[in-house]
Protein backbone atom coordinates (compact mmCIF):
# COMPACT_ATOMS: atom_id res chain seq x y z
CA UNK A 1 0.00 0.00 0.00
CA UNK A 2 1.55 3.28 -1.12
CA UNK A 3 1.66 6.32 1.10
CA UNK A 4 -0.42 9.34 0.33
CA UNK A 5 1.30 11.97 -1.68
CA UNK A 6 3.71 14.43 -0.10
CA UNK A 7 6.68 16.34 -1.53
CA UNK A 8 10.23 14.97 -1.48
CA UNK A 9 11.25 17.75 0.90
CA UNK A 10 8.52 16.67 3.34
CA UNK A 11 9.51 13.03 2.91
CA UNK A 12 13.16 13.68 3.78
CA UNK A 13 12.13 15.79 6.79
CA UNK A 14 9.84 13.03 8.03
CA UNK A 15 12.61 10.43 7.84
CA UNK A 16 15.06 12.78 9.60
CA UNK A 17 12.68 13.50 12.47
CA UNK A 18 11.98 9.80 12.96
CA UNK A 19 15.43 8.23 12.62
CA UNK A 20 17.69 11.07 13.75
CA UNK A 21 15.56 13.10 16.16
CA UNK A 22 13.75 9.98 17.42
CA UNK A 23 10.39 11.78 17.54
CA UNK A 24 7.12 9.94 17.98
CA UNK A 25 4.54 9.93 15.24
CA UNK A 26 2.43 12.47 17.14
CA UNK A 27 5.40 14.79 17.48
CA UNK A 28 6.20 14.44 13.76
CA UNK A 29 2.56 15.23 13.02
CA UNK A 30 2.74 18.39 15.15
CA UNK A 31 5.96 19.49 13.43
CA UNK A 32 5.17 18.72 9.78
CA UNK A 33 1.32 18.80 9.76
CA UNK A 34 1.41 15.46 7.94
CA UNK A 35 -1.36 13.16 9.13
CA UNK A 36 -0.49 10.25 11.43
CA UNK A 37 -1.87 7.82 8.85
CA UNK A 38 0.49 9.16 6.19
CA UNK A 39 3.42 9.04 8.60
CA UNK A 40 2.70 5.40 9.45
CA UNK A 41 2.44 4.47 5.78
CA UNK A 42 5.71 6.24 4.85
CA UNK A 43 7.65 4.64 7.73
CA UNK A 44 6.28 1.20 6.86
CA UNK A 45 7.56 1.59 3.30
CA UNK A 46 10.89 2.93 4.57
CA UNK A 47 11.34 -0.24 6.64
CA UNK A 48 10.60 -2.35 3.54
CA UNK A 49 13.32 -0.44 1.62
CA UNK A 50 15.74 -0.65 4.64
CA UNK A 51 16.11 3.13 4.63
CA UNK A 52 17.89 4.87 7.52
CA UNK A 53 19.02 8.39 8.23
CA UNK A 54 21.03 9.97 6.77
CA UNK A 55 20.06 8.70 3.34
CA UNK A 56 22.82 7.52 0.99
CA UNK A 57 24.68 10.43 -0.61
CA UNK A 58 23.97 9.15 -4.11
CA UNK A 59 20.16 8.96 -3.58
CA UNK A 60 18.66 12.07 -5.16
CA UNK A 61 14.99 13.10 -5.15
CA UNK A 62 14.31 11.26 -8.38
CA UNK A 63 15.50 7.92 -7.01
CA UNK A 64 13.74 8.51 -3.71
CA UNK A 65 10.47 9.32 -5.51
CA UNK A 66 10.72 6.16 -7.60
CA UNK A 67 10.81 4.08 -4.45
CA UNK A 68 7.73 5.61 -2.85
CA UNK A 69 5.84 6.63 -6.01
CA UNK A 70 6.82 4.22 -8.81
CA UNK A 71 4.07 5.55 -11.14
CA UNK A 72 5.10 9.18 -10.77
CA UNK A 73 6.79 11.34 -13.39
CA UNK A 74 10.22 11.82 -11.71
CA UNK A 75 11.97 13.73 -14.46
CA UNK A 76 13.95 16.67 -13.10
CA UNK A 77 12.52 19.94 -14.41
CA UNK A 78 13.16 23.59 -13.68
CA UNK A 79 9.56 24.38 -14.74
CA UNK A 80 6.46 23.70 -12.70
CA UNK A 81 3.99 21.24 -14.18
CA UNK A 82 0.73 23.08 -14.94
CA UNK A 83 -2.36 21.09 -13.88
CA UNK A 84 -5.27 20.83 -16.30
CA UNK A 85 -7.53 23.23 -14.46
CA UNK A 86 -10.63 22.26 -16.47
CA UNK A 87 -10.28 18.68 -15.20
CA UNK A 88 -9.67 19.95 -11.66
CA UNK A 89 -12.82 22.07 -11.95
CA UNK A 90 -14.90 19.06 -13.02
CA UNK A 91 -13.42 16.79 -10.34
CA UNK A 92 -14.26 19.27 -7.58
CA UNK A 93 -17.95 18.87 -8.41
CA UNK A 94 -17.89 15.24 -7.27
CA UNK A 95 -18.92 14.50 -3.71
CA UNK A 96 -16.04 13.98 -1.30
CA UNK A 97 -13.33 15.48 -3.53
CA UNK A 98 -11.38 18.44 -2.13
CA UNK A 99 -8.61 20.68 -3.40
CA UNK A 100 -6.27 19.15 -0.82
CA UNK A 101 -6.79 15.64 -2.20
CA UNK A 102 -6.41 16.74 -5.82
CA UNK A 103 -3.22 18.61 -4.93
CA UNK A 104 -1.80 15.55 -3.20
CA UNK A 105 -2.50 13.43 -6.28
CA UNK A 106 -0.86 16.12 -8.42
CA UNK A 107 2.30 16.17 -6.23
CA UNK A 108 2.54 12.39 -6.43
CA UNK A 109 2.42 12.53 -10.21
CA UNK A 110 4.92 15.38 -10.48
CA UNK A 111 6.99 15.29 -7.26
CA UNK A 112 9.88 17.39 -8.65
CA UNK A 113 7.88 19.99 -10.55
CA UNK A 114 4.77 20.66 -8.49
CA UNK A 115 3.34 23.80 -6.97
CA UNK A 116 2.92 24.18 -3.25
CA UNK A 117 -0.64 23.83 -2.00
CA UNK A 118 -1.13 27.59 -1.61
CA UNK A 119 0.20 28.23 -5.13
CA UNK A 120 -1.99 25.44 -6.48
CA UNK A 121 -5.13 27.00 -4.97
CA UNK A 122 -4.16 30.51 -6.03
CA UNK A 123 -3.58 29.52 -9.66
CA UNK A 124 -6.84 27.57 -9.77
CA UNK A 125 -8.75 30.60 -8.49
CA UNK A 126 -7.07 32.78 -11.11
CA UNK A 127 -8.12 30.34 -13.85
CA UNK A 128 -11.68 30.07 -12.51
CA UNK A 129 -12.21 33.85 -12.46
CA UNK A 130 -11.31 34.02 -16.13
CA UNK A 131 -14.20 31.69 -17.06
CA UNK A 132 -17.82 32.68 -17.81
CA UNK A 133 -20.03 33.56 -14.85
CA UNK A 134 -22.06 30.35 -15.16
CA UNK A 135 -18.86 28.28 -15.23
CA UNK A 136 -17.20 30.08 -12.33
CA UNK A 137 -19.72 28.69 -9.86
CA UNK A 138 -18.87 25.31 -8.41
CA UNK A 139 -21.95 23.12 -8.05
CA UNK A 140 -21.85 19.89 -6.11
CA UNK A 141 -22.79 16.66 -7.86
CA UNK A 142 -26.52 16.04 -7.98
CA UNK A 143 -27.23 19.13 -5.91
CA UNK A 144 -29.07 21.70 -8.06
CA UNK A 145 -31.47 21.45 -10.98
CA UNK A 146 -32.18 24.84 -12.58
CA UNK A 147 -35.58 25.31 -14.23
CA UNK A 148 -37.01 27.92 -16.59
CA UNK A 149 -38.90 28.52 -19.85
CA UNK A 150 -37.42 29.78 -23.10
CA UNK A 151 -38.51 33.21 -24.28
CA UNK A 152 -39.20 32.21 -27.92
CA UNK A 153 -42.14 29.90 -28.59
CA UNK A 154 -42.76 27.40 -31.40
CA UNK A 155 -45.98 27.67 -33.47
CA UNK A 156 -48.26 24.63 -33.77
CA UNK A 157 -50.79 24.68 -36.61
CA UNK A 158 -54.23 23.10 -36.30
CA UNK A 159 -54.41 20.74 -39.25
CA UNK A 160 -58.15 21.32 -39.73
CA UNK A 161 -58.73 25.00 -38.96
CA UNK A 162 -55.30 26.46 -39.65
CA UNK A 163 -55.30 28.20 -36.26
CA UNK A 164 -51.88 28.69 -34.67
CA UNK A 165 -51.06 28.17 -30.99
CA UNK A 166 -47.66 28.92 -29.48
CA UNK A 167 -45.97 26.03 -27.65
CA UNK A 168 -43.84 26.88 -24.61
CA UNK A 169 -40.37 25.32 -24.20
CA UNK A 170 -39.54 24.03 -20.69
CA UNK A 171 -35.83 23.67 -19.80
CA UNK A 172 -34.11 21.93 -16.86
CA UNK A 173 -30.31 21.99 -16.43
CA UNK A 174 -28.09 20.31 -13.84
CA UNK A 175 -25.63 22.70 -12.21
CA UNK A 176 -22.63 20.37 -12.06
CA UNK A 177 -22.74 18.64 -15.46
CA UNK A 178 -24.87 21.08 -17.53
CA UNK A 179 -26.88 18.05 -18.69
CA UNK A 180 -30.04 19.47 -20.25
CA UNK A 181 -33.69 18.44 -20.63
CA UNK A 182 -36.17 20.32 -22.82
CA UNK A 183 -39.74 19.73 -23.97
CA UNK A 184 -42.68 21.61 -25.46
CA UNK A 185 -45.93 22.16 -23.57
CA UNK A 186 -49.21 23.80 -24.51
CA UNK A 187 -48.84 26.49 -21.84
CA UNK A 188 -46.97 27.62 -18.76
CA UNK A 189 -49.97 26.89 -16.56
CA UNK A 190 -49.61 24.98 -13.32
CA UNK A 191 -50.52 21.52 -14.61
CA UNK A 192 -48.13 21.73 -17.58
CA UNK A 193 -45.40 23.14 -15.31
CA UNK A 194 -45.67 20.33 -12.76
CA UNK A 195 -45.88 17.49 -15.27
CA UNK A 196 -42.81 18.89 -17.06
CA UNK A 197 -40.97 18.38 -13.75
CA UNK A 198 -42.17 14.77 -13.62
CA UNK A 199 -40.97 14.07 -17.17
CA UNK A 200 -37.65 15.80 -16.44
CA UNK A 201 -37.06 13.59 -13.38
CA UNK A 202 -37.82 10.50 -15.47
CA UNK A 203 -35.43 11.72 -18.18
CA UNK A 204 -32.61 12.12 -15.64
CA UNK A 205 -33.47 8.85 -13.93
CA UNK A 206 -33.19 10.33 -10.46
CA UNK A 207 -33.74 13.35 -8.23
CA UNK A 208 -31.56 16.34 -7.28
CA UNK A 209 -31.38 17.78 -3.79
CA UNK A 210 -32.59 21.25 -4.81
CA UNK A 211 -34.89 22.71 -7.46
CA UNK A 212 -34.01 26.27 -8.48
CA UNK A 213 -36.94 27.67 -10.51
CA UNK A 214 -37.24 31.21 -11.76
CA UNK A 215 -40.03 33.18 -10.12
CA UNK A 216 -42.65 31.87 -12.55
CA UNK A 217 -46.21 32.48 -11.37
CA UNK A 218 -47.05 28.78 -11.75
CA UNK A 219 -44.39 27.80 -9.24
CA UNK A 220 -44.07 30.84 -6.98
CA UNK A 221 -47.27 32.49 -5.78
CA UNK A 222 -45.42 35.50 -4.37
CA UNK A 223 -41.92 36.46 -5.46
CA UNK A 224 -39.82 37.81 -2.60
CA UNK A 225 -36.07 38.05 -2.12
CA UNK A 226 -36.20 36.59 1.39
CA UNK A 227 -39.48 34.65 1.75
CA UNK A 228 -40.94 33.58 -1.60
CA UNK A 229 -44.30 31.80 -1.33
CA UNK A 230 -44.53 28.55 -3.30
CA UNK A 231 -47.70 27.45 -5.03
CA UNK A 232 -49.46 24.82 -2.88
CA UNK A 233 -49.44 22.21 -5.67
CA UNK A 234 -45.72 22.84 -6.24
CA UNK A 235 -45.14 22.26 -2.53
CA UNK A 236 -47.04 18.98 -2.82
CA UNK A 237 -44.86 17.86 -5.75
CA UNK A 238 -41.71 18.74 -3.80
CA UNK A 239 -42.97 16.74 -0.80
CA UNK A 240 -43.83 13.74 -3.01
CA UNK A 241 -40.31 13.65 -4.48
CA UNK A 242 -38.61 14.79 -1.24
CA UNK A 243 -36.76 17.65 -2.90
CA UNK A 244 -36.29 21.21 -1.70
CA UNK A 245 -37.45 24.18 -3.80
CA UNK A 246 -35.39 27.37 -3.53
CA UNK A 247 -36.65 29.96 -6.04
CA UNK A 248 -34.07 32.29 -7.55
CA UNK A 249 -34.13 35.70 -5.88
CA UNK A 250 -35.66 38.52 -7.93
CA UNK A 251 -33.06 40.70 -9.65
CA UNK A 252 -30.24 38.30 -8.75
CA UNK A 253 -29.03 36.91 -12.10
CA UNK A 254 -26.22 34.91 -10.50
CA UNK A 255 -28.84 32.73 -8.77
CA UNK A 256 -30.11 31.45 -12.12
CA UNK A 257 -27.14 31.84 -14.43
CA UNK A 258 -27.15 28.12 -15.22
CA UNK A 259 -30.80 28.30 -16.23
CA UNK A 260 -30.20 31.39 -18.36
CA UNK A 261 -27.27 29.76 -20.16
CA UNK A 262 -29.23 26.51 -20.57
CA UNK A 263 -32.19 28.40 -22.03
CA UNK A 264 -29.90 30.28 -24.37
CA UNK A 265 -28.27 27.06 -25.60
CA UNK A 266 -31.67 25.41 -26.18
CA UNK A 267 -32.82 28.49 -28.11
CA UNK A 268 -29.71 28.42 -30.32
CA UNK A 269 -29.24 24.68 -30.81
CA UNK A 270 -32.84 23.47 -30.83
CA UNK A 271 -35.45 26.19 -31.40
CA UNK A 272 -33.39 27.99 -34.06
CA UNK A 273 -32.93 24.74 -35.99
CA UNK A 274 -36.68 24.09 -35.99
CA UNK A 275 -37.67 27.50 -37.35
CA UNK A 276 -38.19 26.25 -40.94
CA UNK A 277 -40.35 23.27 -39.93
CA UNK A 278 -44.13 23.22 -39.53
CA UNK A 279 -45.59 21.22 -36.66
CA UNK A 280 -49.19 20.06 -36.37
CA UNK A 281 -49.08 18.66 -32.82
CA UNK A 282 -47.10 18.81 -29.59
CA UNK A 283 -46.09 15.20 -30.12
CA UNK A 284 -44.45 15.99 -33.48
CA UNK A 285 -42.61 18.95 -31.95
CA UNK A 286 -41.38 16.96 -28.96
CA UNK A 287 -40.09 14.16 -31.18
CA UNK A 288 -37.92 16.70 -33.02
CA UNK A 289 -36.77 18.28 -29.75
CA UNK A 290 -35.87 14.85 -28.39
CA UNK A 291 -33.59 14.12 -31.37
CA UNK A 292 -31.87 17.50 -31.18
CA UNK A 293 -31.48 17.14 -27.41
CA UNK A 294 -29.31 14.05 -27.98
CA UNK A 295 -27.04 16.13 -30.24
CA UNK A 296 -26.93 18.98 -27.74
CA UNK A 297 -25.91 16.77 -24.80
CA UNK A 298 -23.32 14.98 -26.96
CA UNK A 299 -21.71 18.18 -28.22
CA UNK A 300 -18.14 18.57 -26.80
CA UNK A 301 -17.50 21.34 -24.30
CA UNK A 302 -15.30 24.19 -25.50
CA UNK A 303 -13.27 24.69 -22.33
CA UNK A 304 -13.94 21.51 -20.38
CA UNK A 305 -13.19 17.88 -21.18
CA UNK A 306 -15.97 15.67 -22.56
CA UNK A 307 -19.60 16.66 -23.10
CA UNK A 308 -22.79 17.08 -21.08
CA UNK A 309 -23.78 13.42 -21.25
CA UNK A 310 -20.36 12.19 -20.14
CA UNK A 311 -20.21 14.77 -17.35
CA UNK A 312 -23.69 13.71 -16.19
CA UNK A 313 -22.76 10.03 -16.16
CA UNK A 314 -19.57 10.72 -14.20
CA UNK A 315 -20.68 13.52 -11.86
CA UNK A 316 -24.41 14.02 -11.33
CA UNK A 317 -25.94 10.61 -11.99
CA UNK A 318 -24.10 8.70 -9.22
CA UNK A 319 -25.24 11.34 -6.71
CA UNK A 320 -28.95 11.43 -7.64
CA UNK A 321 -31.62 10.21 -5.25
CA UNK A 322 -33.83 7.37 -6.56
CA UNK A 323 -37.27 8.08 -7.97
CA UNK A 324 -40.24 7.12 -5.78
CA UNK A 325 -42.21 3.98 -6.57
CA UNK A 326 -45.23 5.94 -7.79
CA UNK A 327 -45.05 9.00 -10.00
CA UNK A 328 -46.64 12.26 -8.89
CA UNK A 329 -50.25 12.79 -9.94
CA UNK A 330 -51.36 16.36 -10.46
CA UNK A 331 -53.63 17.73 -7.75
CA UNK A 332 -54.96 21.25 -7.92
CA UNK A 333 -55.12 22.87 -4.49
CA UNK A 334 -57.42 25.78 -3.81
CA UNK A 335 -58.40 27.72 -0.72
CA UNK A 336 -62.22 27.82 -0.59
CA UNK A 337 -64.86 29.18 1.77
CA UNK A 338 -67.94 27.14 2.72
CA UNK A 339 -71.15 28.75 1.51
CA UNK A 340 -74.23 29.20 3.67
CA UNK A 341 -75.76 26.08 2.09
CA UNK A 342 -72.73 24.04 3.36
CA UNK A 343 -71.46 23.44 -0.21
CA UNK A 344 -68.33 24.62 -2.00
CA UNK A 345 -68.10 25.13 -5.75
CA UNK A 346 -65.38 23.70 -7.97
CA UNK A 347 -65.64 23.96 -11.77
CA UNK A 348 -69.42 24.56 -11.66
CA UNK A 349 -70.13 21.54 -9.47
CA UNK A 350 -71.16 21.87 -5.83
CA UNK A 351 -69.78 19.50 -3.17
CA UNK A 352 -71.15 19.28 0.37
CA UNK A 353 -69.18 19.45 3.61
CA UNK A 354 -70.44 19.01 7.20
CA UNK A 355 -72.90 21.86 7.87
CA UNK A 356 -71.10 23.07 11.00
CA UNK A 357 -68.25 24.30 8.76
CA UNK A 358 -70.38 27.03 7.14
CA UNK A 359 -68.25 30.16 6.81
CA UNK A 360 -64.96 28.32 7.41
CA UNK A 361 -62.00 28.32 5.01
CA UNK A 362 -61.00 24.90 3.69
CA UNK A 363 -58.24 23.53 1.47
CA UNK A 364 -59.64 21.73 -1.57
CA UNK A 365 -57.52 19.08 -3.32
CA UNK A 366 -58.82 18.23 -6.79
CA UNK A 367 -57.36 15.10 -8.35
CA UNK A 368 -58.41 13.41 -11.57
CA UNK A 369 -60.87 11.12 -9.77
CA UNK A 370 -61.60 12.50 -6.33
CA UNK A 371 -62.17 15.79 -4.51
CA UNK A 372 -60.80 16.03 -0.97
CA UNK A 373 -61.52 18.74 1.58
CA UNK A 374 -59.14 19.55 4.44
CA UNK A 375 -59.83 21.72 7.49
CA UNK A 376 -56.81 22.66 9.57
CA UNK A 377 -54.81 19.97 7.77
CA UNK A 378 -57.37 17.27 8.63
CA UNK A 379 -59.31 15.41 5.93
CA UNK A 380 -62.99 16.33 6.36
CA UNK A 381 -64.69 14.65 3.42
CA UNK A 382 -64.10 13.05 0.03
CA UNK A 383 -66.28 13.17 -3.10
CA UNK A 384 -66.04 11.46 -6.46
CA UNK A 385 -65.06 14.22 -8.88
CA UNK A 386 -67.79 15.28 -11.33
CA UNK A 387 -66.98 16.93 -14.65
CA UNK A 388 -70.41 18.50 -15.21
CA UNK A 389 -72.52 21.16 -13.47
CA UNK A 390 -74.49 19.78 -10.56
CA UNK A 391 -74.54 19.08 -6.85
CA UNK A 392 -73.08 16.24 -4.78
CA UNK A 393 -74.55 16.13 -1.28
CA UNK A 394 -73.87 13.66 1.49
CA UNK A 395 -76.94 13.21 3.71
CA UNK A 396 -74.72 13.11 6.80
CA UNK A 397 -73.58 16.66 6.03
CA UNK A 398 -77.15 18.07 6.22
CA UNK A 399 -78.72 19.74 9.23
CA UNK A 400 -81.72 17.78 10.51
CA UNK A 401 -84.25 20.03 8.81
CA UNK A 402 -82.60 19.49 5.41
CA UNK A 403 -82.60 15.73 5.63
CA UNK A 404 -86.30 15.84 4.83
CA UNK A 405 -85.43 17.08 1.34
CA UNK A 406 -83.84 13.72 0.72
CA UNK A 407 -87.30 12.12 0.90
CA UNK A 408 -88.55 14.10 -2.09
CA UNK A 409 -88.58 12.93 -5.71
CA UNK A 410 -89.53 14.59 -9.02
CA UNK A 411 -92.73 12.55 -9.10
CA UNK A 412 -93.81 13.67 -5.65
CA UNK A 413 -93.17 17.34 -6.51
CA UNK A 414 -95.12 17.09 -9.77
CA UNK A 415 -98.08 15.39 -8.06
CA UNK A 416 -98.24 18.22 -5.53
CA UNK A 417 -98.08 20.79 -8.37
CA UNK A 418 -100.86 18.97 -10.26
CA UNK A 419 -103.10 19.14 -7.18
CA UNK A 420 -102.69 22.92 -7.07
CA UNK A 421 -103.22 23.55 -10.80
CA UNK A 422 -102.05 22.69 -14.36
CA UNK A 423 -99.90 25.81 -14.73
CA UNK A 424 -98.18 25.08 -11.43
CA UNK A 425 -97.38 21.60 -12.77
CA UNK A 426 -95.95 23.10 -15.98
CA UNK A 427 -93.72 25.51 -14.04
CA UNK A 428 -92.44 22.72 -11.75
CA UNK A 429 -91.72 20.39 -14.70
CA UNK A 430 -89.74 23.10 -16.49
CA UNK A 431 -87.58 23.77 -13.45
CA UNK A 432 -86.85 20.06 -13.00
CA UNK A 433 -85.94 19.66 -16.68
CA UNK A 434 -83.67 22.69 -16.69
CA UNK A 435 -81.13 21.07 -14.39
CA UNK A 436 -78.69 18.31 -15.24
CA UNK A 437 -79.81 16.67 -12.00
CA UNK A 438 -83.41 17.20 -10.76
CA UNK A 439 -82.17 17.48 -7.17
CA UNK A 440 -80.74 20.88 -8.05
CA UNK A 441 -84.31 22.18 -8.62
CA UNK A 442 -85.85 20.72 -5.46
CA UNK A 443 -85.25 23.85 -3.42
CA UNK A 444 -86.96 26.27 -5.83
CA UNK A 445 -89.85 23.85 -6.50
CA UNK A 446 -90.52 23.41 -2.78
CA UNK A 447 -90.39 27.19 -2.40
CA UNK A 448 -93.16 27.55 -5.00
CA UNK A 449 -95.35 24.74 -3.71
CA UNK A 450 -95.13 26.04 -0.13
CA UNK A 451 -96.70 29.31 -1.35
CA UNK A 452 -99.98 27.36 -1.45
CA UNK A 453 -100.02 27.77 2.34
CA UNK A 454 -100.25 31.54 1.96
CA UNK A 455 -102.33 31.89 -1.24
CA UNK A 456 -105.30 29.95 -2.58
CA UNK A 457 -104.65 27.45 -5.37
CA UNK A 458 -106.42 29.45 -8.10
CA UNK A 459 -104.37 32.57 -7.42
CA UNK A 460 -101.08 30.61 -7.32
CA UNK A 461 -101.99 28.77 -10.55
CA UNK A 462 -102.82 32.10 -12.25
CA UNK A 463 -99.45 33.54 -11.20
CA UNK A 464 -97.72 30.48 -12.68
CA UNK A 465 -99.73 30.97 -15.89
CA UNK A 466 -98.25 34.47 -16.26
CA UNK A 467 -94.76 33.17 -15.45
CA UNK A 468 -95.04 30.37 -18.02
CA UNK A 469 -96.15 32.79 -20.78
CA UNK A 470 -93.28 35.20 -20.06
CA UNK A 471 -90.70 32.43 -19.38
CA UNK A 472 -90.10 33.65 -15.83
CA UNK A 473 -88.06 30.99 -14.01
CA UNK A 474 -87.28 32.85 -10.81
CA UNK A 475 -89.37 32.26 -7.70
CA UNK A 476 -89.15 35.94 -6.80
CA UNK A 477 -91.02 36.84 -10.03
CA UNK A 478 -94.00 34.78 -8.91
CA UNK A 479 -93.88 36.14 -5.37
CA UNK A 480 -93.87 39.68 -6.73
CA UNK A 481 -97.03 39.08 -8.76
CA UNK A 482 -98.77 37.34 -5.89
CA UNK A 483 -98.03 40.23 -3.56
CA UNK A 484 -99.02 42.92 -6.10
CA UNK A 485 -102.80 42.62 -5.67
CA UNK A 486 -103.74 45.51 -8.00
CA UNK A 487 -101.70 44.10 -10.86
CA UNK A 488 -103.07 40.63 -10.22
CA UNK A 489 -106.73 41.84 -10.26
CA UNK A 490 -106.11 43.71 -13.52
CA UNK A 491 -104.83 40.59 -15.29
CA UNK A 492 -107.33 38.20 -13.63
CA UNK A 493 -110.39 40.31 -12.68
CA UNK A 494 -112.49 37.30 -11.70
CA UNK A 495 -109.96 36.04 -9.13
Amino acid sequence: MSAKRITMRQLRELLRLRYEAKLSMRQINASTKISVGKIQSILKQAEQFNLQWPLPDDMDDRELAQKFYPQADTRISKDFQQPDWSIVHQELKKKGLTRQLLWEEYTQQYPNSCYSYSQYCDRYEHWRKQQKRSMRQTHRAGEKLFIDYCGPTVPIVDRHTGEIEEAQIFVAVFGASNYTFAEATASQKLKDWLYSHVRAFNFFGGLPELLIPDNLRSGVSKACRYEPELNLSYQQLAAHYQVVVIPARPYKPKDKSKAEVGVQIVERWIIARLRHQTFFSLHELNQSIKALLVDLNSKPFKKLPGNRLQAFEQIDKPALKPLPRHAYEYTEIKIVKVNIDYHIEYEQHFYSVPHHLVGETLELHAGDKIIQMFFKNKLITTHVRKYYPGTSTESSHMPTRHEKHHKWSPGRLMNWGKDIGPDVLIWVKRRLNEKAHPEQAYRVCLGLLNLSRSYDNQRLNSACQIANKKSLNRLKNIRKRLSNYRYFKKVFPTS
